[in-house]
């Protein structure tokens, strides 16, 4: 466990935020290409972070270490800096967004990245549906997921 504080975004960090995407990205979706990874960092750069609420989990330097993205109920981006993973942040992360928004939350993962998956299944998330293509339109498939206690 690390010392984090969860905060909402301030549009000072996007760059910081939009590091510990591709970062993480990098590490985890093996199934990209360099081209898909370009692709999705330019819609995270400039729109997806706008597009929806954003909270932060900083360190005590009040450097970013992983954001959430939400609307409403639905998370539409969990990313932890990989020098993280494994310490936290994600569940607490996760414990934010069922404070605020209560037990229904939703979540899609890509069928492709096992790590996320087996995380969001150890928090108590259950598949309940499944999609050929990514929201994008693109052929990675998700896993639809409901948070069932």
């Amino acid at each position: 466990m690390v010392n984090t504080k969860t905060v909402v975004y301030e549009a000072s960090y996007r760059d910081q935020l939009v590091d510990i995407w591709y970062r993480a990205v990098c590490r985890t979706h093996h199934f990209l290409t360099r081209e898909d990874i370009a692709f999705y960092k330019n819609m995270v750069k400039n729109e997806a972070l706008s597009a929806v609420e954003v909270w932060m989990e900083i360190n005590e330097k009040r450097e970013p270490v992983g954001f959430i993205g939400l609307d409403g109920t639905k998370i539409e981006m969990l990313f932890v800096d990989p020098e993280y993973h494994g310490k936290g942040i994600g569940s607490r992360l996760l414990e934010h967004a069922e404070r605020k928004y209560g037990p229904n939350l939703k979540v899609d993962v890509n069928e492709q990245n096992e790590g996320a998956y087996a995380f969001y299944r150890r928090y108590g998330f259950v598949q309940t549906g499944r999609s050929e293509l990514d929201g994008s339109g693109r052929p990675f498939p998700l896993l639809h997921l409901d948070l069932q206690r």
